[in-house]
């Protein structure tokens, strides 16, 4: 015991004296700062914005940069990008106090612009996993995919908790409960980060979006969250608090409103309880041209926003645009000289970020890693992806033991739209924004390609579009889902499904065999007709590349583990449904899930 209180003050005694150090640096770096140094931290652009311009990254010495959702270099190879990254770190490197930038970029499913790498599960499929320390692992490999290519920021994770399902951005929460996202939100950030954001295969991670996102009225994208604040404390904030206990150091705020209020000009919510109460030592970051929706003067959105407690401004106009970062440092200097944005403000927003700058020991770890580069995509990480895709799966039904088929069946006939496109699989945020039906990025598996992998080879397996061509069959197995969509383009006042995934369905089941369901969706869809009629249905969400993972459970190689993260509707008119409400009456119930 008493070794034991030796190494706990050791230990204690170094974090102190680290911190101490780390103040030191910043405070003594802050001393040689100019305004125009200072403002330039405060400014994250967009590649696209600055690539005419290459040299305004030296020029105005930028903080940071990011690639958007469409934003993307000719070689999107992991090579490519990490060529990419050297050349802007390498301008970075020239300014006259040599502060690299932190470089971001929307990696929430895995490494997702990168060709070739290893797409996991969307969130809500990892909610259904309820698998904290696989959530981690996902994390983890995402981080050294990342790391890869140079950059050291993931916009990820989302903790939102999804209350409506309309809601566009349903799949990139956890689920509907908020215990689900403060336990795997909280992972997520140990994953990117470990215990040790100085280390060479740590990111910086992202808790988003802050705050209220995921209870927008009618489920509207970038709409009012209406409640009191006992229910926004409850649902909506509690994942930042186990988030910035598991060491978050950076969140971006919402485009949402709370109570009419845009969230980006919210002083309260922003400095007074996240920075104050809760106390966040971190620094904020806006969403991609969030305070443009603060009002009609672009200098007026500025103030209010930096006022509220932002410290860095995502802006993806150039030069050649309206409201673009030439004129965000030119606008953020008068309004400090008019004395409208105190200079304590811009004080404390720099020190917070060179302090995280500090502490991911960023000035002496910006070089990238050739050997985590030739990592990406690789088998470890794939195999990681192919377990978290197995542990997502919720079958719903199973009448008859259908599931798990045998490897040894004469034929399987294989149908849908769905059931050879990785693209589908994959949905949203996958090389671009809105994802693409196709098969987008090389490396994975599809169901049709996994069955074949794991059938014996004596078995036939024969395939169509349109769910025709199962007669005579051992089974059929339709792969069905929503096309590809992410944010802005999500949201649905209608989540039946398709009239061709309907029919699909309907032309399978007149063939006599028995009929195995697999829907890939970001949000539970209305299936009640359907369900009905056929003999087995997996809920498989949008797994990523690591198709082979739907194969394992398919065969019995994996009994289902998977629970629901959202209760499912029988209709339209129940959404939204949530455990809890008065009148619970969902087709399926919130933690639902069937097993073999």
């Amino acid at each position: 015991m008493k070794n034991i209180l030796t190494l706990i003050l050791i230990l204690s005694s170094f974090i102190i004296a680290q911190k101490n150090s780390i103040e030191k640096k910043v405070d003594a770096l802050l001393s040689k700062m100019t305004i125009e140094e200072k403002i330039g931290q405060m400014t994250q652009v967009d590649l696209d914005a600055i690539k005419q311009n290459p040299d305004h990254v030296t020029k105005y010495s930028l903080g940071s940069l990011l690639c958007g959702g469409n934003t993307e270099i000719d070689d999107i190879s992991p090579k490519g990008w990490a060529k990419a990254y050297e050349y802007y770190q390498g301008l970075a490197l020239k300014t006259r106090l040599k502060i690299p930038i932190l470089f971001g970029i929307d990696a929430v499913h895995g490494h997702n612009n990168v060709e070739g790498a290893t797409i996991f599960p969307h969130n809500i499929g990892l909610g259904a996993s309820r698998n904290e320390k696989l959530v981690e692992k996902v994390a983890r490999i995402t981080a050294l995919e990342v790391k890869g290519t140079g950059m050291q920021w993931a916009f990820a994770p989302c903790v939102a908790v999804a209350r409506n399902e309309r809601w566009g951005r349903t799949y990139e929460s956890f689920g509907e409960n908020p215990e689900l996202s403060k336990l795997l939100g909280s992972a997520a950030v140990k994953g990117l980060q470990t215990n040790n954001l100085a280390s060479s295969t740590s990111v910086l991670a992202s808790v988003k979006h802050y705050a209220g996102d995921g209870g927008t009225t009618n489920g509207k994208d970038q709409g009012n969250t209406e409640c009191d604040m006992k229910t926004m404390r409850e649902i909506y904030l509690a994942p930042y608090i186990d988030a910035i206990k598991a060491g978050a150091k950076n969140i971006m705020v919402s485009y949402s409103s709370w109570n009419g209020l845009k969230m980006h000009g919210n002083k309260y919510l922003l400095t007074d309880v996240l920075k104050k109460e809760f106390g966040f030592k971190g620094f904020l970051v806006s969403d991609w041209a969030a305070i443009d929706q603060l009002g009609k003067d672009y200098k007026e959105d500025i103030e209010k926003s930096i006022n509220a407690g932002l410290d860095m401004i995502m802006i993806p106009n150039g030069p050649n645009q309206d409201n673009n970062y030439i004129q965000f440092i030119h606008y953020l200097k008068e309004l400090v000289e008019e004395g409208k944005v105190p200079i304590e403000r811009i004080n404390d927003a720099v020190k917070r970020i060179l302090t995280v700058k500090f502490e991911m020991n960023l000035f002496n770890n910006y070089k990238v890693d050739k050997k985590l580069t030739s990592k990406i995509g690789s088998k470890e990480h794939r195999k990681v992806a192919r377990d978290a895709v197995r542990q997502s799966l919720v079958l719903l039904k199973n009448d008859n033991k259908v599931l798990p088929l045998s490897k040894d069946l004469k034929r399987i006939h294989v149908t849908g739209k769905a059931a050879d496109s990785i693209g589908y699989q994959c949905g949203g945020w996958t090389i671009s924004w809105q994802g693409n039906s196709g098969n987008v990025i090389s490396g994975g598996t599809t169901v049709l390609q996994a069955i074949k992998n794991t059938v014996s080879k004596n078995t036939q397996i024969t395939s169509s579009l349109d769910g025709s061509g199962a007669e005579g069959s051992d089974v059929c197995v339709v792969v069905v889902g929503e096309k590809p969509y992410a944010e802005m383009f999500g949201d649905r006042e209608d989540l039946s499904l398709s009239k061709d995934d309907i029919a699909t369905i309907e032309k399978a089941k007149s063939s006599g065999v028995p009929v195995v369901v697999i829907l890939f969706s970001g949000r539970p869809m209305i299936i009640t007709d359907q369900i009905s009629k056929v003999d087995a249905f997996i809920a498989a969400w949008l797994p990523g590349t690591e198709g082979q993972g739907i194969a394992d459970v398919l065969f019995g190689g994996f009994k289902p583990v998977g629970k629901l993260p959202h209760s499912w509707p029988k209709s339209m008119q129940q959404i939204p449904i949530n455990v809890g409400d008065k009148n619970y009456d969902p087709l399926f119930p919130y933690g639902f899930g069937l097993t073999y």
